[in-house]
């Protein structure tokens, strides 16, 4: 069996390998030549565990092959995966404009019927309008259907979630193009919902959605614990202990970011203002998360009243630990922030340096672990919950800050361990530790 892959980027690549992995032979298409060239060397591009080791194994065996030529691509494949991006419109709405030259492109190579497979994320209605440019650009000879596969993969987990699946969602109106594609999936053994094409392009955000709700939920919830006195961790335990809500995605913190949720939820957004239906709970979604990246901006402000000249430490970039990606981080955004209030900043993240170097600059200094990153700091912020920062050793920040201030988003220690090394320790849903004293001395 032969498979296309047009996009090496994250869901292509993972896809692609995946496949290859499980014996299939794939061919990997991108337009990047030089990214082609360091992928057919066995360089991967992402930060991603076990991907370049596997996409090692699969290129020596034979049976994955990269490629900046559509032709190459298209010429023998059963199956065509489209995995390219769709980015977000300055007005929310989804950019389909890569997905467009893919299909350009392949229509102009194809010679002979197939499948093609829209993996991308798209607006409801979009494999429609896909099949009908393929059928303006093909010979008239040629049969070839298009089928809906939304994917489902979490940065920094994409093979577990690919050998693992929940679910693998296709959405077919020609029903055989769908059993076939259902067969592909046969030797990942996982469960397979078969719809019809719209219900499977919604299904994909739709999830997203949920997710991103259950996220700024609980994050309300934990601002309300702030004023309350309660304890979100004690909150969220009691409420996940509920099977009909269970405990996934109730970590409070300072909000969601990514590839995916942001992007995803505004373009349902534009979706629901294209067919004149107030989605008002996801409205809401979107505000509360963008509140709440501000955050510990806001209590830093409170405690210091101006950042000027101060000397702070962001611990952690990334969105999330295990993926360089800083697409919508909240920590790119107090970063932001910060930099407006003229502060002093240094950042450390196990991945992500790169990128924010490629965004930031010289405004930043750029520490290669935390003790450096923290050492003479007035406070530090915590914005990503990588195993280097969980497991920090808190006796540090006194040992090595100007004055022990943690401003944490992750919530990644304990009360009792914070007050008990000494730090004035604020976190998402939680009583402030230490603070009284702490107050006095910048007042002097």
């Amino acid at each position: 069996m032969e498979i296309a892959v047009f996009g090496t980027g994250y869901v292509g690549l993972v896809t692609g390998v995946c496949f290859a992995e499980m014996g299939y032979n794939v061919t990997c298409f991108d337009i990047d030549g030089d990214k082609i060239t360091a992928l057919s060397e066995g360089n991967c591009p992402i930060y991603e565990p076990g991907l370049e080791e596997m996409l090692k194994r699969n290129l020596a065996e034979g049976r994955l092959y990269f490629t900046n030529e559509s032709t190459n691509a298209c010429r023998k494949a059963d199956y065509i995966f489209i995995a390219v991006g769709t980015p977000e419109n300055e007005d929310g709405s989804a950019n389909l404009g890569y997905l467009d030259a893919a299909v350009a492109s392949i229509g102009k190579s194809l010679d002979r019927d197939g499948v093609i497979v829209i993996k991308s994320t798209v607006p409801v209605g979009t494999n429609e309008r896909v099949r009908k440019q393929l059928e303006a650009i093909i010979p008239s000879e040629l049969r070839v259907s298009v089928v809906s596969n939304p994917e489902f993969l979490r940065e920094g987990s994409g093979i577990l979630d690919t050998f693992h699946a929940d679910r693998i969602v296709i959405g077919a109106d020609d029903h055989e193009a769908g059993r076939a594609v259902a067969k592909l999936y046969e030797p990942f053994g996982r469960p397979v919902i078969q719809t019809d094409v719209r219900s499977a392009e919604l299904i994909k955000y739709a999830s997203n959605a949920f997710l991103a709700t259950k996220i700024s939920f609980i994050n309300e919830i934990a601002n309300l614990c702030e004023h309350t006195g309660a304890n979100i961790e004690d909150v969220a335990k009691g409420m996940g202990m509920d099977h009909r809500i269970g405990s996934q995605f109730l970590n409070a913190g300072i909000g969601y970011g990514g590839s995916c949720f942001p992007k995803d939820t505004k373009a349902l957004e534009k979706l629901t203002e294209y067919y004149d239906y107030d989605f008002k709970i996801l409205r809401s979604v979107i505000e509360v998360n963008s509140r709440q990246k501000q955050q510990l901006f806001h209590k830093a402000k409170e405690l210091f009243g101006s950042l000027q000249g101060k000397r702070v430490a962001v611990l952690g970039i990334a969105f999330k630990p295990h993926t360089d990606d800083i697409r919508e981080a909240p920590a790119v955004e107090l970063i932001t922030s910060l930099l407006g209030e003229q502060a002093d900043i240094s950042v450390y993240d196990p991945a992500a340096s790169g990128k924010v170097s490629d965004l930031f600059g010289s405004k930043l200094y750029y520490a290669e672990n935390a003790d450096t990153a923290i050492k003479g700091a007035d406070a530090v912020f915590i914005m990503t919950e990588w195993p280097q920062i969980t497991e920090y050793d808190l006796g540090r920040y006194p040992l090595l800050m100007r004055q022990p201030i943690i401003f944490d988003g992750r919530n990644c220690y304990g009360l009792e361990e914070a007050e008990t090394a000494g730090l004035t320790y604020f976190s998402i849903g939680r009583k402030a530790v230490n603070v009284h004293d702490t107050l006095k001395s910048l007042k002097r």
